[in-house]
């Protein structure tokens, strides 16, 4: 049971990330709606984390399962994306590491922070 119930409050903010997309006209991914909400929801005290942790942590488990399907249509589609697939893996490559330094950056200036205002 405790599953379901933290189940539903992730699908609740997701659903909730979808109608704000709906209702807002920009170009911003539903999802990402989804996500500010839980942030907001978790940060605010509003919703804790032990309230969905489990069912979090099983869903990050189970992410690589879902690529399966992006991988099985990219295999279909290769006759397509052959005549891109050099400058795509490039930009692929190159976009990883950024992202890999910007995430590594932010998290020691976030750890930098948290011992500056523990002392």
């Amino acid at each position: 049971m405790k599953y379901i119930r933290q189940f539903s409050i992730i699908l609740l903010l997701s659903f909730l990330g979808e109608l704000i997309h709906y209702l807002i006209p920009l170009p911003i991914p539903a999802s990402v709606y989804g996500l500010v909400l839980m942030l907001t929801a978790l940060c605010s005290g509003v919703l804790k984390v032990h309230q969905v942790k489990e069912t979090s942590k099983f869903l990050i488990d189970i992410m690589p399962v879902m690529f399966i399907p992006a991988g099985a249509g990219l295999l279909t589609s290769w006759e397509v994306l052959r005549p891109v697939a050099v400058p795509v893996i490039a930009i692929t490559c190159i976009t990883t590491v950024l992202v890999m330094a910007a995430s590594g950056l932010t998290a020691q200036s976030v750890i930098r922070f948290g011992r500056r205002k523990k002392k």
